[in-house]
């Protein structure tokens, strides 16, 4: 059921979230769909994607979204 349709909780921060979606808390994915493959239709350039949790815990790029996952993406931060 690769196809499937699934939903998850998506949130971006600081400079990131001019693309956050309006229906963010319950965004429709494809069932298997990449942290990439969402980044790129939600606009996002995955070098901007610097860290990246998956319920709270650590993901990547290629980290795999099922549904039903709190998803929140943060861009490099800067500091001095």
């Amino acid at each position: 059921m690769a196809n499937a349709q699934a939903t998850i909780d998506v949130r971006l921060f600081a400079n990131l979230a001019a693309h956050m979606p309006p229906d963010a808390s319950h965004y429709s994915i494809a069932h298997g769909m990449t942290v990439a493959a969402l980044l790129q239709r939600l606009k996002v350039p995955a070098a901007e994607a610097k860290l990246i949790f998956i319920n709270g815990v650590k993901g990547h790029l290629h980290s795999r979204l099922q549904g039903g996952e709190r998803v929140g993406i943060f861009p490099p931060v800067g500091g001095g």
